[in-house]
Formats: C-alpha cells, sequence, structure tokens
C-alpha cells in the first residue's frame, strides 16, 4: 500500500506531539515509560496499515488495555490517555494527509481512510477503559476485602490485640475516626459508602458499618443513609468498638423478635432501650417482674385488666400526677382516682413504696414472652 510508508514513519512525530501536548507524558523516554510508549505507537500504526482495506476485527487490543490498567496503577484517571489518544490520531492523520500518496487520492477515499482511522483509535481507547476499568475494580474489591476483615476484628470479642488492629487499619488504608459506633444494618456495605469515613462488613446475620461518631449529631447522617431498618450502638473509642457492636446487635435481634416497640423510625438507637435489652438477656428476670404486674391481674376481666395496666402505666410514667394521667389517657381526673384506689387494694403498699414502684414501672416495659 503506497500510504504504508507515511503512516509507519509518523511514529517520532506522534511521540513528540503526546509528550509537548499532555503534560503527564513529559518524562523522558527511558525504562518502562519509553518502552510503553514507542511500542504503543509502533503497534497501533502498523496494526492499522495491515487493516486498511479488509473487513477483519482488531487482532489485539490487551497492549492497550494493558495502557490502562498502567495509569490507574500509577494513580492517574484516563484524562491523560484519551488526550493522548487524540494527539496522536491528529498527527498521524496530518502526516496522511501530508503524504505524496495521499494527494492523488479521490474525496470518497479521503473520507474512508478518516472514518477508518478514527474508528480504528476509538477501538484502541475502549481497550484501555476497559482495561483501567478492570484495574479499579480488583482494586475497589481488594481494598474491601481489608476493610472487611478489619470490621470483623474490630467488632471481636474478646477483643484483638492493638498491634493487630494498627496492622489492619494500615492495610485498609483507613483513617480511623477518634470515636466511632457500630451500625448493624443489611446493607452494611452499600450504607458505609454514602457515609464519609465509614466502613464495613457484610455479615451474618446482618452487616455493621463502623461510623464516625466525633461530631454530634452524627446519627443524623446515619439515619440519612440508612433505608431500610437498622440499629445504632453507642459512641465510643475505637478501641472499644466491639461493645458498641454487640449493643447494636442486641438490639437488632430484639427488634427483629418484635420485642422494642417504641422507636418506630427505621434507624433505632440501641441507647434508647437500655431496660429492655437488660431484661431481654436476663429473662427468667423479666418473667418474674412481669409477674408482679399481671399476676393480680389474672382474675379480672380482660378489658379491665387492659385499663388497670394503662392506668398504672400513665400514673407512673406522670410521676404521680393524676392530672397528667388522665390527660395522656384521654379521661376525668376522677376516673383516674378511681381506678387508683382499685389498683392500691391490688398492689397495696408497691404504689408508695419507690423500690417497689420502680420494679412496677421497670415490669411495664418488660417484652412479651
Amino acid at each position: 500500500m503506497a500510504l504504508r510508508p507515511y503512516v509507519v514513519s509518523a511514529t517520532d512525530a506522534i511521540i513528540t506531539a503526546v509528550r509537548a501536548e499532555v503534560a503527564d507524558y513529559q518524562l523522558p523516554l527511558q525504562g518502562n515509560f519509553g518502552t510503553r510508549i514507542t511500542q504503543g505507537v509502533t503497534y497501533a500504526l502498523g496494526q492499522f496499515v495491515g487493516l486498511l482495506g479488509s473487513d477483519t476485527d482488531l487482532p489485539d487490543t490487551r497492549i492497550y488495555a494493558e495502557l490502562g490498567r498502567v495509569e490507574h496503577r500509577h494513580g492517574r484517571t484516563l484524562a491523560a490517555l484519551q488526550t493522548a489518544y487524540q494527539v496522536g490520531t491528529r498527527t498521524a492523520w496530518q502526516a496522511i494527509g501530508d503524504s505524496p500518496a495521499a494527494k492523488g487520492l479521490p474525496p470518497a477515499a479521503i473520507f474512508a481512510l478518516a472514518e477508518a482511522l478514527f474508528s480504528y483509535v476509538e477501538q484502541l481507547s475502549a481497550a484501555s477503559v476497559a482495561g483501567w476499568a478492570e484495574e479499579e475494580s480488583m482494586r475497589a474489591g481488594s481494598v474491601q476485602a481489608r476493610r472487611h476483615t478489619l470490621v470483623e476484628a474490630l467488632v471481636r470479642r474478646p477483643p484483638v490485640a492493638q498491634a493487630e488492629i494498627e496492622r489492619l487499619v494500615t492495610a485498609a488504608g483507613w483513617t480511623p475516626p477518634a470515636r466511632v459506633a457500630a451500625l448493624v444494618v443489611d446493607d452494611a456495605v452499600g450504607v458505609a459508602a454514602r457515609i464519609p469515613g465509614a466502613i464495613a462488613a457484610d455479615l451474618e446475620p446482618a452487616g455493621i458499618a463502623v461510623v464516625p461518631a466525633v461530631r454530634e449529631g452524627f446519627a443524623d447522617a446515619v439515619r440519612a443513609a440508612v433505608r431500610g431498618r437498622a440499629v445504632l450502638g453507642p459512641a465510643v473509642p475505637l478501641a472499644e468498638v466491639h461493645r458498641s457492636a454487640a449493643r447494636a446487635q442486641s438490639a437488632w435481634t430484639a427488634h427483629a423478635a418484635g420485642l422494642l416497640t417504641r422507636d418506630p423510625e427505621p434507624l433505632l438507637l440501641a441507647d434508647t432501650h437500655l431496660v429492655e435489652l437488660l431484661l431481654v438477656g436476663a429473662p427468667d428476670l423479666a418473667a418474674d417482674l412481669r409477674e408482679r404486674v399481671y399476676g393480680p391481674l389474672a382474675d379480672m376481666p380482660a378489658g379491665a385488666a387492659e385499663r388497670s395496666v394503662e392506668t398504672l402505666r400513665a400514673w407512673l410514667d406522670a410521676h404521680g400526677d393524676v392530672a397528667t394521667a388522665a390527660a395522656t389517657l384521654h379521661v376525668h381526673p376522677q376516673t383516674v382516682r378511681y381506678r387508683l384506689a382499685s389498683l392500691r387494694e391490688i398492689y397495696g403498699d408497691a404504689l408508695d413504696d419507690p423500690a417497689r414502684r420502680l420494679e412496677l414501672t421497670i415490669a411495664l416495659r418488660t417484652p412479651e414472652p
């Protein structure tokens, strides 16, 4: 083909133009860099000439996929490489247009040649994009794997040695905040991606994210990131994140069993349910406390027993204020006094003894078995 020598001879011009116009490639043509750029341009031009006039697909794009991977490994985006492709295409087309062999070509042939060149370079560019994306995927997967290992170690009981935690933190490329909180949620990795500085592991029966808790109102940022049911443990130093995780996991299990019903929000704050969690962890004690309240009412009609429990709860919550309890129940204060008289007959001095009243208050919050 008459154009071959002119296309192939454009190698030096393309390399010079790329190094002059792309700042990231203004390096000496030595070592791996010099080899890559020279080999890439030479091979591209030779392959292009060989494909002219045929319908054959690109026989091999591995070298250009590798260029994309190399860019990623050097911490660069694809911007420099894409610009290099554009500069190289323009320089190659100038070399073709200035060649004596192109002077006698009809316009249709010129247009076909230009279309072939631009289409060819697009395929090379696509191969580099794919290589860069593959490297990014592998790197992201590797980072997440290391962070998964770190989260598992952070929440393990008994706690992992501090030296091992520090090693895992470094390997995970994570800068730990001074204080953190454990978040138990199904899609922990997805949620952590929406919370700056968080890391996560999708564990069983639910994932755990370790979220920064250095600012007041950090729970609001967590609340905005979750999409479904989640439980947030208390804020603790990093060395105690296992304690936050244990609290959140305990609340998650109780919440899933329907034992924590006071908080209708998707994000449940474990520390707002400490009494319930204490009792969930001591079922025999919880059963005895429930008996203190419900046992003496066993012989009453169901409706009367329910009203007695509601009245007792409202009166205790109101610290013995009849008017406040009546407002809570939407009844007349005299109705509350009447019911309290019946309750005193049932519970006796327990309504006047501070310790016994505390027992009754806790018993009324005891989850049903």
